[in-house]
């Protein structure tokens, strides 16, 4: 074997440091590159190859752009219980708490900012409000805190990225806990029967309309653990009257963007995320226990570690630009392709909702297709119609299990649809 006498140092197997360049012109991912060139010379010198250490493991320069931080949700549950983890084969293996993904460790600094390192984001501890979705972003572009001027109200992939699903939503305050760090991050319910009207605004505007041909822009509500779309502007004003809501606000690198790959076996790579999907779903729709089990069963591309993702990760491949009523599809992005424009896919994440004897029937789910409710229109008629009332890209929970006909007007305010039945989309790889 040749010397390397190209190296500036002796390419010794036990030398650990190396000099770094502190030259601006040589990036990261250029440095990346160079050292995967490098790194089968090193591996012969050392008697070693690529396979002893794992050729699954990925390059510097295959790193992904953004991280998906994890759910923070523990334990297991049933359709209506808490219960053991269960093992591969039994039922109801392979639910979030089994898989958990990053977990967030946010850093509260005297300046009234909070940083996370696993998004690289960092967000204001105080929540503004009530604010117009105009005074909002007004409010971003005059705001100081920290000594920076780069703030911006988040989009709604931003935004997200800090619901905690170790929150529970039941029929009053003190019997809830929010869906949010309240250690670290400001939180207040709301005031009177309504205590749960804590909705944060995204930057994200939907692109068709929701209700009464409302302008909408989307939010999270972390009360009670949901996305939905909320009228800009008040109904029945004719835009006249704003509609007022809360506000957190952002700064630091592009959260969200996706980059997919064809695989051209069945599977899409996002390189924005790391992560691996399934590119189609199987136009079948199942309960959640099915969803889960399909998924951990599934052998595809030939590999069998696929799992049913858990919210935030289902989450990082919704595209806010598309919309059945607008696009004619439903809110995915090719090359990822969906059975119909109006789809629904199941996440691995319960949403413990409600009285006791039922909060852990339900899990989450997103509306790729429209969010579809029971409401009287024209308002005040005595007529229900099924309209999209919260916008696809909502995050919604529904019914583990059961009987969809036993809700033929919905359920809640808005006569959400209640759907049981929905489609799984399974996803591999680490975040």
């Amino acid at each position: 074997m040749r010397p390397l006498r190209h190296l500036r140092a002796p390419a010794r197997c036990d030398d650990r440091r190396r000099r770094a360049d502190p030259s601006p012109r040589h990036r990261s991912h250029t440095a990346a590159r160079w050292l995967a060139g490098l790194l089968p010379l090193l591996l012969a010198a050392c008697g070693a190859t690529s396979e002893a250490i794992g050729a699954a493991t990925p390059t510097p320069a295959d790193a992904p752009a953004w991280r998906v931080p994890g759910t923070a949700q523990e334990g297991c549950f049933s359709n209506d219980a808490r219960i053991d983890c269960p093992a591969a084969g039994a039922p109801f293996f392979g639910q979030d708490g089994q898989r958990p993904g990053p977990r967030q460790s946010f850093e509260a600094r005297s300046d009234g900012t909070v940083s996370d390192p696993v998004t690289g984001l960092t967000w204001t501890r105080a929540l503004a409000g009530a604010l117009s979705w105009s005074e909002a972003q007004a409010a971003a572009a005059a705001l100081r805190t920290g000594g920076h001027a780069d703030w911006r109200v988040p989009t709604i992939k931003e935004l997200y990225t800090l619901i905690d699903f170790r929150g529970w939503f039941a029929p009053t305050a003190l019997q809830s806990r929010p869906f949010i760090d309240t250690a670290t991050f400001e939180f207040a319910y709301g005031e009177g029967s309504r205590f749960f009207d804590v909705q944060l605004w995204s930057s994200t505007a939907y692109v068709a309309t929701t209700m009464n041909n409302d302008v909408t822009i989307f939010g999270v509500n972390f009360a009670d653990g949901r996305i939905k779309g909320y009228p800009r502007y008040r109904p029945g004003s004719g835009g006249a009257a704003p509609q007022l809501m809360r506000v957190r606000f952002v700064r630091g690198p592009a959260y969200g963007t996706n980059d997919y790959r064809d695989n051209g076996d069945g599977t899409v790579t996002d390189r924005g995320s790391g992560l691996i999907w399934q590119q189609r779903d199987d136009g079948q729709p199942r309960n959640w226990r099915d969803a889960l089990a399909y998924c951990t069963a599934l052998r595809l591309a030939g590999q069998a570690d696929w799992r049913l993702p858990d919210a935030k990760e289902l989450h990082s491949i919704v595209d806010y630009t598309r919309a059945p009523a607008v696009t004619l599809s439903a809110a995915l992005a090719p090359p990822l392709q969906a059975s119909t424009p109006e789809s629904y896919y199941w996440t691995s994440t319960t949403v413990l909702d409600g009285p006791a004897d039922v909060m852990y029937a339900r899990a989450a789910y997103f509306a790729f297709g429209r969010a579809l409710g029971w409401m009287q229109m024209p308002p005040g008629s005595s007529t229900r119609n099924l309209i999209d009332v919260h916008g696809a890209g909502s995050q919604r929970a529904g019914p583990k299990d059961g009987d969809p006909s036993k809700y033929p007007q919905g359920f809640g305010p808005q006569g959400d649809e209640v759907r049981i039945l929905n489609f799984v989309r399974c996803v591999r790889g680490r975040r």
